[in-house]
């Protein structure tokens, strides 16, 4: 049985993204019966950051050196868990994204239906930094993953699942890129339920200086 929610955001040199994303966990927050962890991993951060997480009421905070969001996922899952795994539901977002007011809601909706691993979609926020070529590219692409209300997209930023489903998965793999997709795929091979579902939303940052370098190398892929 669930009777915590723990939300865990990888943050390096985000001081002006993060308030935002803080600010729609507490709204997310609020719409659960749930109480809510929120835990920042500050990674090697050189800016206000940290300044930022440890003024956040209610949010906890630990430090890691690894400048690698794989590594900093995990310690921030390890810490978010320690001693509560079967009684917890695990959700991730990243530092430059903004989660729905009913982001955590649906979650528990799904969850409550049968769901062990919860995959969302992601918004962009702004695509001035791109050209339309690039737009248009990714959203063509997109759409191609999206069957009515679910979908076969993977993203860091929009991702839940119980804390039992992510031990047996083997946790988050300390890679630079693709931690997430790595996560998943060994939640199938595992045979957790895993659904993707449009109804959990996040609005995301399309910036070419990502710090993780997962969705702005994609993009720039394409």
């Amino acid at each position: 049985m669930l009777t915590r929610i723990a939300v865990v955001v990888p943050a390096h040199d985000e001081e002006q993204l993060l308030p935002a994303c803080l600010d729609a966990l507490r709204e997310a927050s609020s719409r659960v019966p749930l109480p809510v962890d929120v835990l920042v991993v500050l990674d090697s951060c050189r800016d206000g950051t940290a300044r930022i997480a440890a003024a956040a009421a209610g949010v906890r905070r630990i430090e890691v050196r690894a400048r690698n969001v794989g590594q900093a996922r995990a310690a921030g899952a390890a810490a978010a868990l320690a001693g509560q795994a079967g009684t917890t539901w695990l959700a991730c977002t990243d530092a430059d994204s903004r989660v729905c007011p009913d982001w955590l809601a649906e979650q528990l909706r799904l969850a409550e239906a049968g769901a062990e691993v919860v995959t969302g979609v992601v918004e962009v926020d702004d695509w001035s930094e791109w050209p339309d070529a690039t737009v248009s590219a990714y959203r063509d692409a997109y759409r191609r993953g999206v069957r009515g209300e679910q979908h076969g997209h993977v993203h860091g930023a929009n991702l839940g699942l119980t804390g039992d489903a992510y031990r047996r998965a083997g946790g988050f793999r300390p890679v630079a890129v693709g931690e997430d997709q790595a996560l998943v795929r060994a939640a199938v091979d595992a045979g957790l339920r895993v659904v993707g579902s449009t109804r959990v939303r996040v609005l995301t940052s399309a910036r070419r200086d990502a710090r993780a370098g997962g969705f702005a190398g994609y993009l720039r892929a394409l």
